[in-house]
């Protein structure tokens, strides 16, 4: 503890050391762990009807949304955040170890394989990102936890009983001396990863929202832009400001422009004959599992 009282960051970012400092690390475990997340509710969609795409479509999917989000994430914290420092260093677009990724980089490369995955399933675009969508803040809660972990993206100064002491916000500083701060990073995991996905799966699982494309991907963009907006207002900005925004805040303005677009777009849109011909088929029912299958006698 501080000599304020505060808790002084001290986790180590590196889960299993193999050699040195290079190991299993925390982020790296939330990407493949988001992954899984993803497969798993992927194919739960798909069991309960709710998923058009074949098994080949789907692992053509995941291999893709893999490629997107992390090359997405990659270039995005390159191009936007980091352009000078990789103008001068070109190498420094490879070297992932001193870390840089981003959600709106990720948003791009995801938007690009969701085209690519959707052209290939004769889905339209809105259709496979509302099948998408719903799959993407389980990452977004294990990355920002990640970034808490690691210590990095931290807030702005405060005073709060549970603001945080980040030692590599002032480097080289006595303890002592550092201020503490908000843990913003956990709220965004809060925001961004944990209430989103809950609303996501309860647009999926409890309402008709698939029937409109469209619909779940517009709600998506525009839920994750404003919570992200809220909780810039308690973290640094880790780049210079646009137009006296923060570029977290700047960007995400986009996102809400697209949200609510294809909200209104979701009133009139009508799903693909694919996903038609998928709905009207007959299916087996799902045994029971679980509780379930103990309440009706099955096993």
């Amino acid at each position: 503890m501080s000599t304020s009282g505060h808790w002084i960051h001290d986790l180590d970012p590196v889960l299993l050391h193999l050699w040195g400092d290079r190991g299993v690390t925390y982020y790296g475990l939330a990407y493949v762990l988001g992954f899984v997340f993803g497969l798993m509710i992927h194919r739960q969609l798909r069991r309960h009807g709710r998923n058009p795409l074949t098994q080949e479509q789907e692992d053509t999917a995941l291999f893709a949304m893999m490629i997107g989000v992390l090359g997405g994430a990659r270039l995005g914290y390159v191009i936007l955040y980091a352009l000078p420092e990789t103008l001068r260093d070109p190498l420094f677009l490879f070297q992932v170890w001193k870390g840089g990724m981003s959600s709106h980089g990720g948003f791009i490369g995801v938007l690009i394989a969701c085209w690519y995955v959707a052209r290939k399933s004769r889905l339209t675009l809105v259709e496979f990102g509302d099948i998408a969508a719903p799959l993407v803040p389980m990452g977004f809660f294990l990355g920002r936890i990640a970034n808490f972990i690691n210590g990095e993206l931290w807030g702005n100064v405060s005073n709060v009983s549970w603001a945080v002491v980040f030692p590599r916000s002032a480097p080289g500083m006595p303890l002592d001396m550092i201020p503490a701060r908000h843990p913003s990073q956990l709220y965004e995991a809060l925001l961004e990863g944990a209430v989103l996905l809950a609303f996501m799966q309860w647009r999926v699982w409890r309402t008709d929202a698939q029937k409109h494309p469209g619909r779940i991907s517009g709600e998506f963009l525009l839920l994750y832009a404003v919570f992200r907006i809220f909780c810039e207002q308690f973290r640094e900005p880790d780049a210079a400001l646009i137009l006296g925004l923060s570029r977290g805040v700047f960007y995400s303005l986009f996102l809400v422009a697209g949200g609510v677009w294809l909200i209104l777009r979701s009133r009139r849109a009508v799903r693909s004959a694919v996903w038609e011909e998928y709905a009207a088929a007959p299916r087996a029912p799902v045994p029971a599992r679980g509780r379930a299958a103990r309440r009706t006698g099955k096993r």
